[in-house]
């Protein structure tokens, strides 16, 4: 990995790059040989990206000031207004990990992630979580999220690379999805 890259909370000037690089990993852009790469599946409005940089819960890396990866992370509150996380948030009390007791205030949404393909594999996804995590741990102990089944460079980058722990699984809209989870004390490794 190049030493030109550098982690910061993004800024409102920073949107128009988020946009960018959502938009070449939207799954509803990609063929069917592209997302078995992996995709991201929410995309944001500005107003949606505006209120989550605002709350200081966007991480992003840059590359020679090019945005190159990003990772969200948000409340339950904020990611209501997708029918997908009411849904999952409705799992908590039979989920089970750790000795937490799984709520919505206690715990946030992690994701999505979506790192450009030419940095993939090289180690770029832990250093970024790293800088998430160490933002957001002062504002939540746990963090939980959901991962397409068929997304499986996703599921293995998470429960292999940054050893998050899958705690149950859901259907929705004819998809199946794994709910991970992780405790922002733990350092990744």
């Amino acid at each position: 990995m190049t030493e030109s890259i550098q982690f910061e909370t993004a800024k409102i000037s920073d949107i128009d790059g988020v946009l960018a690089l959502q938009e070449l990993y939207l799954v509803a852009n990609l063929s069917e040989e592209e997302k078995a790469s992996g995709f991201v599946t929410t995309p944001f409005t500005i107003e949606q990206l505006t209120e989550v940089i605002n709350e200081n819960n966007l991480f992003i890396a840059k590359d020679n000031n090019k945005i190159i990866a990003y990772i969200f992370a948000g409340s339950w509150d904020f990611f209501k207004q997708w029918p997908i996380f009411n849904y999952m948030s409705s799992l908590f009390p039979e989920l089970i990990f750790l000795d937490f007791e799984i709520t919505t205030h206690n715990s946030f949404q992690y994701g999505p992630i979506c790192i450009h393909k030419e940095y993939r594999g090289k180690g770029l996804i832990t250093p970024l979580f790293e800088f998430m995590r160490t933002h957001m741990l002062h504002k939540y102990p746990l963090a939980l999220t959901f991962i397409n089944k068929i997304n499986i460079p996703s599921t293995k980058a998470h429960t292999e690379k940054l050893k998050w722990t899958i705690i149950g699984d859901f259907q929705f809209n004819n998809n199946e999805y794994f709910i991970l989870a992780y405790d922002m004390n733990q350092p990744v490794s």
